[in-house]
């Protein structure tokens, strides 16, 4: 039995587990039985569907959309589209641009068999996880010849609404030490249910996610990453009504980490949680294979409930997260599973017991990158404190070993970060990081004292809470606002009539290869 610094008891977390596992499988029973149209446009982009029509809809939307308004989604886009490619000779991107301009119909060709849906896909499902691998080589041999930052990652946000100043922002950021750039989604974009199509210049709060805004980005972050001689990840949001979608645009185009958490979309954005809990599993399926860490949204909870009374909310949620990614194939080493330093500040005593939480989690976790929220809730405006604050935040980071430490900026709640309030922030966590880098094997705790007791006594809560979720269920247990005091209704929300029983003939093979880790070969 490993030792913990905080005191807490490992049987402990091995019943915490049991109960998050048990909670996993139950929601596991539904997700297999259902698809989503975002599901089918996922499946329709890997095959090779790209593109808009005359009205700037996305082919994959102009598919799925055929198959929904004809009753088709429960046999899945794939089996239509194989029908098609067998009769008529035609690509699946031809197949989607005559079906937009009416000159095909999906219900009137041959029915094929099991067998020969997938013989007729396999060259493309090949190619599609091919290209993948491709991304996930070139990653990796970066980090080999250039290598990367030290844990825990500087990790800071663009969020200009044009892609095209969100590099320069960037470029700078990464010279500056930052080894994780963020580009913030414009405003709203978890609520379309589609994807925007190339290169944008407007968006509110953020920058529109598209593949070519991947694309663009990610060329930039490897010409500074080979400028400054250290490989700078690129982060994004697959969340929303486009969650599995924006993974599998990000799969391609080469991003490291993606925000994607199991229930942030239907606690903060009122999506539909059977819709969410299906998308998840597919989204986490492709980040797993296509090596991304994923970033879980668990700090949210304390911007809506109380960081002291609500702290165990977010233990839970780490716990419930972890076992949907590992039913994803998801490694334990690309969880950034989520947790913040949200205490009022005038608390006494708060940094020990946000050190306790932090502490506790990273030995609970031990193989996740464990992503550290900065104090937000409680910024002020005066940049003074803020920067206190944030200093504070830097040091749990470092003492605790967290994996991607989100930096907080002196003007956080006066404005979106200038160039120079970004170096500020990344100034602050480096000097912290070199002056206190072994504190961590340095310093032990008071058995007994304020630390470890706070950290059993959010363990505590934490298990009480799973094994309560256990007995009701998930579903039943979100509807009664059993985190962040938020309350949603099993078939309310947006984005239900989006979800569709699997059928007989439904046919979508890439999860399991995907789980496999198997490029070639039968499928």
């Amino acid at each position: 039995m490993r030792d913990s610094k905080v005191g807490i008891d490992f049987n402990k977390v091995e019943r915490a587990r049991q109960a998050a596992s048990a909670i996993a499988d139950d929601v596991q029973a539904f997700v297999d039985c259902y698809t989503t149209v975002t599901v089918e446009r996922t499946l329709c982009r890997f095959i090779g569907i790209d593109g808009v029509d005359e009205s700037d809809v996305p082919l994959p939307n102009v598919v799925v959309n055929f198959l929904q308004k004809n009753d088709m989604l429960s046999d899945g886009a794939l089996f239509y589209i194989a029908n098609a490619m067998k009769a008529t000779g035609k690509s699946p991107q031809q197949i989607a641009e005559e079906l937009d301009k009416e000159l095909i119909d999906l219900r009137s060709f041959p029915v094929l068999s099991p067998q020969e849906v997938a013989d007729t896909l396999e060259p493309l499902i090949e190619e599609g996880m091919k290209r993948i691998e491709a991304r996930r080589k070139k990653r990796e041999q970066y980090l080999q010849t250039i290598g990367e930052g030290a844990k825990p990652y500087l990790y800071v946000i663009v969020a200009t609404g044009n892609i095209y100043e969100d590099v320069v922002q960037a470029q700078a950021a990464a010279r500056q030490g930052a080894d994780i750039i963020a580009v913030i989604r414009t405003t709203g974009q978890s609520l379309l249910d589609y994807v925007p199509y190339g290169a944008t210049t407007e968006g509110f709060g953020g920058t529109y996610a598209t593949q070519e805004n991947f694309r663009i980005m990610r060329k930039a972050l490897d010409e500074v990453g080979e400028e400054v001689g250290r490989y700078i990840r690129l982060c994004n949001y697959c969340s929303g009504l486009c969650m599995p979608e924006i993974a599998i645009m990000g799969a391609f185009e080469g991003l490291d980490v993606m925000l994607n958490d199991a229930l942030y979309g239907i606690l903060f954005r009122d999506i539909n949680m059977k819709r969410t809990l299906v998308d998840q599993y597919m989204s986490r399926t492709i980040n797993g294979f296509a090596g991304v860490i994923i970033n879980t949204g668990e700090d949210n909870y304390l911007t809506t409930a109380d960081a002291v009374e609500q702290a165990h909310t977010v233990l839970a949620s780490d716990f419930i997260n972890e076992q949907f990614a590992l039913r994803a194939k998801l490694p334990e080493e690309q969880m950034g599973l989520g947790h913040a330093f949200e205490m009022d500040p005038m608390l006494k005593n708060g940094f020990l017991y946000e050190l306790a939480q932090a502490q506790m989690t990273r030995e609970i976790f031990p193989k996740a990158p464990l992503k550290y929220m900065p104090p937000t809730k409680f910024m002020t405006g005066n940049i003074f404190r803020g920067h206190l604050q944030d200093a504070l935040f830097n040091i749990i980071g470092i003492w605790t070993h967290q994996g991607l430490q989100l930096l907080g900026m002196p003007t956080e709640a006066i404005h979106t970060p200038f160039m120079s309030d970004r170096y500020l922030s990344i100034e602050n966590a480096r000097y912290i990081f070199n002056n206190m880098k072994d504190i961590g094997e340095e310093v032990s705790f008071k058995p007994d004292g304020i630390i470890q007791s706070r950290a059993r006594l959010v363990l505590d809560k934490a298990i009480n809470l799973l094994e309560e979720i256990q007995e009701e269920g998930l579903f039943t247990a979100l509807s009664k606002g059993i985190f962040g005091d938020v309350k949603r209704p099993v078939d309310g929300g947006k984005g239900l009539d989006g979800v569709a029983q699997k059928g007989e003939r439904y046919y979508n093979p890439i999860i399991g290869l995907m789980h496999k880790g198997k490029i070639a070969g039968k499928l």
